[in-house]
């Protein structure tokens, strides 16, 4: 059996968290495969809303296992914290939650030593949620690292104290004042413990050849990866699919479909690259209209039109092999809609992406269409859709090449249309 894959084309905050619990009825296992607590996956059933940080999207569905897997990074303050507002909403957790000992952990020090990198910073700041993700991940490649199965080891505590000590003395050289709650967080790590820890790898591939169907949640978006991200403005991991067979421990040609995920529009918090941005009141009306607001940070997200450059990067680099569109909905009230098609450079037309675009002067190309004005999240089919938007799906598809088989109309598990 293979195991699919749900990932963002733009640059996060996509709706992930929904599309993931939409499909987990076909799947016996959903699997997160990098990040941390930096995300926030957000699903709204029964007139309620959650936001999921750590713990993947499948965990409400009841027969489903949901896998934390060896690339994800873990704050056990903050997981534990989630397992209790999952478990106050009557959901038995621990019976369908699965960390693997292979995930790194993050350490009180990482998150101070986090907040002193970004303020050093200055201008050039990357916009880092403060988490102590990127920190976590650099003693990851160190080989320092903490991990979830050394909580199981006599000599936890030395390898806590010299990672500690590491940290402090690389803290020296920041004139800061700090408080480490280190209380909390080893109540945490014990009730971490707790948990059904796991050696993932032969976990999620002894489901696969058991030809039960397995689900891989990624965190983040494409354009945020580490290595085909707008560098160096992006995230600690890989974001794309190939994180999926890293952070699981899945063979390659054990990825079956990648399902890629886009709003009609893009957003993005934080700094860098944003070609087709609006500053402006469409922007602004853009962003209250969407809630665009980041779901781990509140910060507001900076909004702009679809980029179709950037979209087919994507797709490309991910191997996607059907398309969702997300926050359709976001545009009804539009007279205009803007897609862009191409970038000018230098006097030069490219509908590819520069090496560098946070630093290339890009004029853009944009192609123009009617808006539908009407209210999509009563449509319940795609053939109730208006003409208007459906020239816009078109278009995209033509473009892309690829199916656009889901539509979300609306922020509930009932306003999705699959084509």
């Amino acid at each position: 059996m293979k195991a699919d894959v749900v990932l963002g084309l733009q640059w996060g905050d996509e709706g992930k968290g929904k599309i993931v619990d939409f499909l987990t009825p076909d799947y016996y296992m959903v699997a997160r495969f990098q990040g941390g607590p930096n995300a926030g996956h957000s699903l709204e059933f029964n007139d309620k809303k959650i936001v999921l940080h750590t713990v993947p999207s499948g965990i409400f569905r009841t027969e489903t296992l949901n896998l934390i897997g060896n690339g994800v990074v873990i704050d056990p303050v903050i997981l534990m914290e989630e397992i209790d507002t999952i478990e106050a909403m009557d959901v038995d957790i621990k019976s369908r939650l699965l960390v693997s000992k292979r995930a790194h952990l993050i350490l009180p020090t990482h998150k101070v030593i986090d907040a002193a990198s970004e303020a050093a910073k200055g201008e050039t700041k990357i916009g880092s949620t403060l988490k102590g993700i990127g920190p976590t991940y650099m003693d990851k490649t160190g080989r320092s690292g903490l991990r979830v199965g050394d909580l199981l080891s006599d000599k936890f505590d030395e390898y806590y104290t010299a990672l500690k000590n590491k940290h402090l003395d690389i803290l020296k050289q920041f004139d800061i004042e700090y408080k480490l709650e280190e209380e909390k967080w080893m109540q945490a790590a014990e009730r971490l413990k707790t948990l059904k820890l796991v050696d993932s790898e032969y976990e999620i591939n002894n489901v696969l050849s058991s030809h039960q169907r397995v689900l891989c949640e990624g965190a983040q978006g494409s354009m945020l990866d580490v290595d085909f991200g707008t560098y160096p403005y992006v995230t600690s991991s890989n974001t794309v699919c190939a994180g999926a067979c890293t952070g699981l421990g899945i063979a390659p040609s054990r990825i079956g479909d990648v399902f890629g995920i886009f709003k009609a529009y893009c957003t993005r918090v934080g700094s860098g690259a944003f070609p087709t941005e609006l500053n402006d009141e469409t922007g602004e009306k853009m962003r209250k209209t969407g809630r665009e607001f980041g779901a781990t940070t509140g910060r507001p997200r900076r909004t702009g039109w679809l980029d179709l450059p950037a979209l087919k990067y994507a797709i490309m680099i991910n191997g996607v092999t059907q398309l969702i569109m997300m926050k359709a909905d976001v545009l009804d009230d539009f007279d205009k809609i803007r897609v862009a098609v191409a970038y000018k450079i230098d006097g030069k037309i490219y509908d590819t992406l520069p090496y560098d675009l946070n630093t290339t002067n890009i004029e853009i190309i944009y192609k123009d269409f009617e808006g539908w004005k009407t209210k999509i999240s009563n449509c319940k089919s795609y053939k109730k859709l208006p003409v208007a938007f459906k020239n816009y799906v078109d278009f995209i598809e033509q473009e892309t090449r690829r199916s656009l088989k889901v539509i979300s109309v609306g922020p509930n598990r009932e306003e999705t249309i699959i084509r």
